[in-house]
């Protein structure tokens, strides 16, 4: 049967383009080329950004699109307004004041650390509509799928005056973002720093990119990554000994993602020295996806890493990175090439071992960084801190996680949670629930912000010992084990010594001892580098510390 009176309905194939065309048009009598002036960026936006747009700004942990960010308070909320704003993190005051001006109504986030009491308080308030919190990869997906932007808000380096972009060091998440704008007909605003005739490297082609407009100063930029030695304790040096031995070496980890805190850059020194004298010196952390940590200098001066893949760059490391291409991505201009979308990629599948840390854990390993009053999100956490299911490929500490015998049984990724059973104030981590039950409702969320569920945790670290949460084959017994290391919180309580001692002859938790580790033997004086002066005599002067973590 041939159908033949099937109506055929006219219609245009490029709307998109025609609407971008037209916005194009408009602000033809305010640019040169391409480049909007300074003094006028305010003006474009208006023309260029029309009522309900999604836009996205970025806004990762580090480079902040700031020109653009401050530019776009300023627009006239008559002429702007119900944008749909999508940005991986809400980390500067005029990212929410955006809302409180009425130019912005709608919400779709990742991270939001540094503003996440006042984020809270807004949704609560009726000020802003929350779309979702979002895992880095999910919201860059999403980019591509349902939340397609129509202006795209970005920030790179250098530009010249074609509209070729060079985004240095801190690449990160620009390139995503821009295509996911670029592809679809939508419009490429770049703040830069400067304009040049020649740039070192082009990271964005100009055809992906419609305007550039020189910002009235550099963008802002964070060490986030950097930690001083000098406040590493000896409970952290004590927990990175146990993860070192009771993890690192019994699993064979060698590729891996360390998290941002001081426990992680403690096991980073802790490498040249107690992990050297266990002869572990190739045998574990070879390749690395992390910014480049300055604490990871020792372990790469001594020889102990093979190739690290970076989010993004980090102050002070610039010289450092160039002189070790060996190690690092760099161009042919020396620089790092960082990218967040492809590095939480790698993360997420091509590394062993994911090692965080969080603020609260039930008695089932569930954690979340979100407590009550605040929505903080959780970044790239929960990408890197799962199993992913479509993993295929082995190696040994993949395979290490198999528990049974069956022929289609498979390995599994190892997300290791380290914890001290306090934080600040004498609060427990370990709880009975976890506060962002109670924060879904007050912000009005669909899922309660869990930042890791405890099914894809394999091992927790505290101060007490390890539980070897992959080996356990039940509810009950799981919660026995995280007990078992929960010291004297309400979930620590439950314990027993009868039980603990039984879950130490089985192998379901190991204390420090059962590790041939002597809690006096936790010290400083084990640390490659014990202040950030050491850190860049260990760099030979090549490592530059931003002022205010120089102490000599």
């Amino acid at each position: 049967m041939v159908l033949t009176n099937i109506p055929k309905v006219t219609r245009s194939w490029t709307t998109r383009l025609e609407a971008k065309k037209e916005r194009m048009e408009s602000v033809k009598s305010l640019v040169d080329g391409v480049i909007i002036p300074t003094d006028r960026i305010v003006e474009a936006m208006e023309l260029l950004i029309r009522p309900g747009d999604r836009v996205v700004l970025e806004g990762n942990n580090q480079k902040q699109a700031s020109f653009l960010s401050q530019s776009l308070v300023q627009v006239d909320p008559k002429k702007v307004h119900d944008l749909h704003m999508i940005m991986s993190s809400i980390s500067r005051p005029e990212h929410l004041d955006i809302f409180e001006e009425g130019i912005a109504r709608k919400i779709d986030f990742s991270y939001a650390g540094p503003q996440s009491l006042r984020i809270a308080q807004m949704i609560e308030d009726g000020k802003i509509e929350l779309g979702d919190l979002h895992t880095y990869i999910e919201l860059y997906g999403r980019l591509f799928i349902d939340l397609i932007p129509s202006v795209a808000l970005v920030a790179a380096d250098k530009a010249d005056r074609y509209g070729n972009l060079y985004t240095g060091p801190n690449t990160e998440e620009t390139p995503t973002l821009v295509e996911a704008a670029a592809f679809r007909d939508g419009i490429v605003i770049a703040q830069v720093n400067e304009i040049v005739d020649e740039l070192p490297r082009v990271d964005i082609p100009s055809s992906w990119v419609d305007f550039i407009v020189v910002a009235d100063e550099p963008y802002e930029l964070e060490p986030l990554f950097t930690r001083d030695p000098r406040h590493i304790t000896d409970i952290q040096i004590l927990q990175a000994m146990m993860v070192i031995r009771g993890i690192y070496e019994k699993h064979g980890v060698k590729s891996l993602n360390h998290g941002i805190g001081f426990n992680t850059a403690a096991i980073e020194l802790l490498l040249p020295t107690y992990a050297a004298s266990l002869g572990l010196k190739g045998k574990i952390c070879t390749n690395w996806v992390l910014n480049p940590h300055p604490t990871l200098i020792p372990a790469i001066e001594s020889g102990w890493v093979e190739s690290v893949h970076c989010f993004g760059g980090e102050l002070g490391m610039e010289k450092y990175v160039e002189a070790r291409r060996d190690i690092f991505f760099t161009g042919k201009d020396g620089s790092l090439r960082s990218n967040r979308t492809l590095a939480q990629l790698a993360g997420q599948y091509a590394v062993d071992l994911f090692i965080g840390s969080t603020l609260q854990m039930d008695g089932l390993g569930n954690s979340s960084t979100v407590t009550k009053g605040r929505v903080a999100g959780y970044g790239g956490a929960p990408n890197m801190g799962h199993d992913p299911g479509g993993r295929r490929h082995s190696t040994e500490a993949w395979y290490n996680m198999m528990t049974s015998d069956d022929p289609l049984a498979r390995g599994k990724k190892l997300v290791v949670q380290v914890a001290e059973t306090f934080q600040e104030a004498n609060k427990p981590v370990f709880v009975e629930s976890l506060d962002a039950i109670s924060v879904k409702d007050q912000a009005k969320l669909a899922l309660a912000p869990v930042m890791i569920y405890g099914e894809d945790v394999t091992h927790v670290v505290t101060e007490e010992g390890i539980a070897y949460l992959y080996k356990s084959d039940s509810i009950s017994e799981r919660r026995e084990m995280i007990a078992s290391v929960a010291g004297v919180t309400p979930i620590g309580m439950e314990s027993n010594p009868k039980t603990a001692e039984r879950l130490r002859q089985q192998g379901l938790i190991a204390m420090p001892e059962d590790l041939g580790i002597r809690r006096s033997d936790a010290k400083r004086s084990l640390l490659a580098a014990k202040n950030i002066d050491e850190l860049v005599q260990w760099s030979g002067g090549l490592y530059t510390p931003p002022a205010k973590f120089r102490s000599w």
